[in-house]
């Protein structure tokens, strides 16, 4: 039995990254990695969270095991700031590590939120590195708070914890079992004992889990680009619903849930896969330059350049281009090197910082008629601060394109998404967004043109075969957390109702 003593961890406090009150881009949601039996384990999983920092920006960390004890890093800020130096494998010992990179969707921003995870339990230590968001997550928490649970985290991720410590199943991977028929929503989670490297994908198989060879070991990652990164081979994804248990014996594959079929988010196709990841068979580029393709199709405009707002709209915009005519230039040029600590004292400082990440190249944009295209729009206040950029550039025209349906609902497996009333497209006809966004014409993509884009034949509405709630509000599962909140929030206005009658 593993002794509270025999794990170490380190906390670190570093600036958080910046994040600008008025981008409104989806926020990812995290990166999960781990290696089994790997000579430097704790260098090859900080690697492997570099190629997965596109998934979250916020937090990382790190937990090795020895072979005697768990050793544990977590730290605010970036991968490269956290995890460097010659005595990153002195501090972070072992054969065998897993890593997370971070953004808060559940849990807010602070350290005793960042993971992995860890606990002493009965059977020995246990680490988790938790992506995604749990459905009933207060609900469970509120049950197990009455119970007498004692949390240290606002984190969804931590009620698996205490789901696996008061199981009553003997072994590790049945205590696992018996915790994951407990929660709902959409995760995929690498986990690690003294003797297994663990991992889970959620039975719709919403949020992405690849299995990888290196040197004759398994490695788990969020994303093939992450096996690229250390040059390990990939073998294929991890099943919807699947869980591996990975030791020295091999690798074991366990199906612990009712079979249902498939439905991965659309929207790791749509923004937040790295262009030259695979997820689920598909290449993410291709995939990406075909809604482009599509876009053109469904509403093309008579123009003399397209021009993507980088990085994420570069893949459509060729696309687009290629299927239109329309030449393709690089009329914003974005900046990769903004610092994180950058002060905005005034609001006119405020109102430019759009220009710190993106800066028109004026050569190709003056006297030109513009088809912008961007990957999405959400709140609609990057898309204005971008467009009005292109204006005084000298565009005499600016038709913006969306590479994605307009998003009308809002997300909760995983994606820091605005509430429905904040949403652009949600609230306001394509004619009154134009005018908001201070547009000649705005185009989005069609659910039809998406499904044709990922060669996946007609969406079926009686059976989808992707989570798109975002688009279509067909959520793929029971939104437990929320129906408690809004019954709640109904019962308040109720009892107010009746205070104000009386």
């Amino acid at each position: 039995m593993m002794k509270p003593s025999q794990a170490c961890g380190q906390e670190t406090r570093s600036p958080l990254p910046h994040r600008d009150a008025d981008d409104d881009r989806p926020r990812l949601e995290c990166g999960v990695f781990g290696v089994f039996n790997t000579p430097d384990a704790s260098a090859i999983v900080a690697l492997g969270l570099h190629a997965l920092q596109h998934r979250g920006q916020e937090a990382c960390g790190i937990a090795a095991f020895d072979g005697h004890r768990f050793h544990w890093e977590r730290h605010m800020g970036y991968v490269g700031d956290a995890f460097t130096g010659m005595d990153l494998v002195q501090r972070l010992p072992g054969t065998m590590a897993i890593g997370h990179t971070r953004y808060s969707t559940a849990g807010g921003s602070n350290l005793r939120n960042v993971q992995p995870m860890f606990a002493d339990l009965e059977a020995g230590g246990v680490a988790i590195a938790h992506n995604g968001n749990l459905t009933n997550f207060l609900a469970l928490r509120e049950q197990l708070v009455s119970e007498g649970s004692i949390f240290q985290s606002t984190s969804d991720s931590e009620v698996i914890l205490h789901l696996i410590a008061r199981s009553r199943k003997a072994k590790v991977v049945d205590r696992f079992i018996d915790a994951l028929r407990q929660i709902e929503g959409g995760y995929a989670l690498v986990a690690l004992t003294n003797k297994k490297l663990i991992g889970v994908r959620d039975p719709l198989g919403i949020r992405p889990l690849v299995l990888g060879e290196l040197n004759g070991e398994y490695v788990l990652a969020s994303e093939t680009c992450a096996l690229d990164m250390i040059g390990a081979r990939f073998i294929r994804d991890i099943d919807h619903g699947e869980l591996v248990v990975i030791s020295e014996s091999g690798i074991e594959s366990i199906k612990p849930f009712p079979s249902a079929r498939a439905r991965p988010c659309v929207f790791e196709y749509v923004y937040f896969a790295r262009p030259d990841s695979v997820v689920n068979g598909r290449s993410v580029y291709d995939v990406r330059k075909r809604m482009g393709q599509r876009l053109a199709e469904e509403c093309a405009r008579p123009a003399d350049v397209v021009v993507p707002v980088p990085d994420s709209g570069v893949p459509a915009a060729l696309g687009y281009s290629q299927a239109s005519g329309v030449p393709f230039e690089m009329g914003i040029i974005r900046n990769h090197y903004v610092g994180r600590t950058f002060i905005q004292p005034t609001q006119g400082v405020r109102e430019l910082g759009v220009r710190m990440k993106h800066s028109p190249n004026r050569a190709v944009l003056a006297g030109k008629r513009v088809v912008l295209i961007d990957d999405s729009v959400v709140r609609g206040t990057t898309s204005l601060k971008i467009v009005r950029m292109v204006r005084e550039a000298g565009a005499t025209e600016v038709h913006l394109r969306s590479a994605s349906p307009p998003i009308r609902y809002p997300d909760f497996y995983g994606i820091d998404m605005p509430e429905q009333d904040q949403l652009l497209a949600a609230n306001h006809s394509l004619e009154e967004m134009a005018r908001m966004l201070e547009v000649d014409s705005l185009g989005f993509l069609s659910v039809e043109g998406l499904y044709w884009a990922m060669d996946a034949g007609e969406r079926d509405p009686a059976n989808p075969q992707f989570t798109d709630h975002y688009f279509t509000g067909d959520y793929p599962t029971r939104l437990l957390d929320r129906e408690i909140a809004e019954g709640r929030n109904d019962a308040s206005e109720r009892q107010l109702s009746l205070l104000v009658s009386a």
